[in-house]
């Protein structure tokens, strides 16, 4: 990567992260906050409160997207920093639950991550831009690991009304990093890699392979969202521990899980094992949900199956986007990732508020065997997909050009050994090919672009 790329793909990551900070960290305290508030007894509306965010998020991220290609990138990400900064200070302001919901509403319609992700493409080359996206989703999972920890301790000195305010204020820093630290794009435009595209939203919906991915991230943050509906108040009720004092359970299980998922990341990558690791972790989390419940009355019960969760939960956030990859049509992986976050956000607000509902109607432990009827079903659609292949997506800029053109580069890199798909696109001027790792001629996709067709 150059100078100027690493400096886009570090201030942009440091944007996700000043804004996701604020989000992730009142996740462990918001339950214990709203229990004396006025409607802070409704379990329902606590789950409303905690999920409403990927409502509002699900509708808007493809279109803050689409809007960066005609009104500019910045501009859109300016206006979702704003709108984010302006539900932040509506929470911090808030005197009861229902002002927490508005502000937690207003804060989900900033949903600028699609026009973020474009001005990383905008201004990464293509054999560069994965590198990017690894660097930018290694940020957001630092970043939630860290307000997992920080949030207990933070509520503590500030308490909540102080961390939607903090989240306010780092939004204005974040819009500060966009304008004098992220350099200018001398050209945007459609990058299909990295962007949906409206043409293709229908193919991606109808392949088997994605829905089954997309139902799979909507299972896992429905899971993660209605957990913290109740964990917060059963480390208080069962455990005894004062909220202050919950970073004490948060930080080791961080920490650990996230050191304990490595290895089956590596034997899935390297070896070739993606599909025994990952029913493996579906079926962890599945384990973990349900034995939540059996032991919901036990604190070291309560904090060991936490553990188990967030060991599959972290090695299936690691999994997913690499599963997306290899099986997305070489020229639609920006559309089928666009199509993911959705159902990820849908799940999020689906999985607070009927968490939520169960928790209210039925008690806390239903909220568990929820999660873990979601992950069976999850189980059972990852026993029966196809093993991934072993390959990767490789990006070459050729020029504008014609399509009758572009078609025949396609036909081309087509021909050449161990590609499995070649798209090239003339109005972007990208070759998109899916190729077997390690078995492909690449010193023949070089002569190719060297020469001609």
């Amino acid at each position: 990567m150059t100078a100027s790329e690493m400096r886009a793909t570090i201030a942009l990551a440091l944007v996700f992260a000043l804004r996701m900070f604020g989000m992730f960290s009142i996740l462990p305290v918001l339950a214990i906050h709203t229990q004396s508030m006025p409607g802070g007894n409704s379990p329902f509306l606590i789950g409303i409160a905690l999920g409403i965010d990927g409502l509002a998020q699900a509708l808007l991220q493809i279109p803050f997207g689409l809007l960066s290609d005609r009104y500019g990138r910045k501009r859109m990400i300016y206006i979702g920093l704003t709108l984010f900064a302006l539900g932040s200070f509506v929470a911090a302001g808030a005197h009861d639950l229902h002002m927490i919901i508005l502000g937690r509403l207003i804060q989900g319609t900033g949903a600028m991550s699609a026009a973020v992700i474009a001005l990383v493409a905008d201004l990464t080359q293509e054999e560069h831009r994965s590198k990017s996206m690894a660097i930018i989703g290694m940020s957001i999972g630092v970043t939630f690991g860290v307000s997992m920890v920080a949030g207990p301790a933070l509520n503590h000195w500030i308490g909540v009304p102080g961390i939607f305010a903090i989240t306010g204020v780092l939004a204005f820093l974040a819009m500060a990093v966009v304008r004098f630290v992220v350099p200018d794009p001398q050209v945007s435009r459609v990058h299909s890699d990295a962007e949906t595209v409206p043409g293709q939203i229908a193919s991606v919906l109808r392949n088997t392979e994605l829905q089954r991915l997309n139902f799979g991230i909507f299972s896992l943050h429905a899971a993660m969202r209605g957990l913290f509906v109740v964990i917060p108040l059963v480390l208080i009720q069962v455990g005894g521990l004062a909220g202050a004092d919950h970073w004490k359970v948060y930080l080791p299980i961080m920490a650990i899980s996230f050191f304990a998922a490595v290895p089956a990341i590596i034997v899935a990558e390297k070896y070739g094992r993606m599909k025994p690791v990952f029913c493996g972790a579906v079926g962890l989390l599945c384990l973990s949900t349900l034995l939540m419940a059996v032991f919901i009355g036990n604190f070291v019960g309560v904090v060991t199956t936490l553990f188990l969760f967030f060991v599959a939960f972290n090695l299936l956030e690691a999994t997913l986007p690499s599963l997306i990859s290899k099986i997305a049509p070489a020229g639609s992986k920006g559309t089928a990732i666009g199509v993911y976050n959705s159902f990820q956000f849908l799940g999020l607000f689906l999985g607070g508020a009927l968490g939520g509902f169960l928790a209210q109607h039925v008690g806390s432990a239903s909220v568990f065997v929820f999660s873990g009827g979601l992950a069976l079903a999850w189980f059972m659609l990852a026993l029966s997909m196809n093993p991934p292949p072993r390959v990767r997506t490789c990006m070459f800029h050729l020029g504008e050009m014609e399509d009758s053109l572009a078609g025949r580069y396609a036909a081309a890199f087509a021909a050449l050994d161990g590609v499995m798909e070649a798209v090239v696109i003339g109005a972007e001027g990208v070759a998109y090919l899916k190729i077997r790792i390690g078995e492909w001629d690449e010193s023949g996709a070089l002569r190719l672009i060297e020469k001609g067709v």
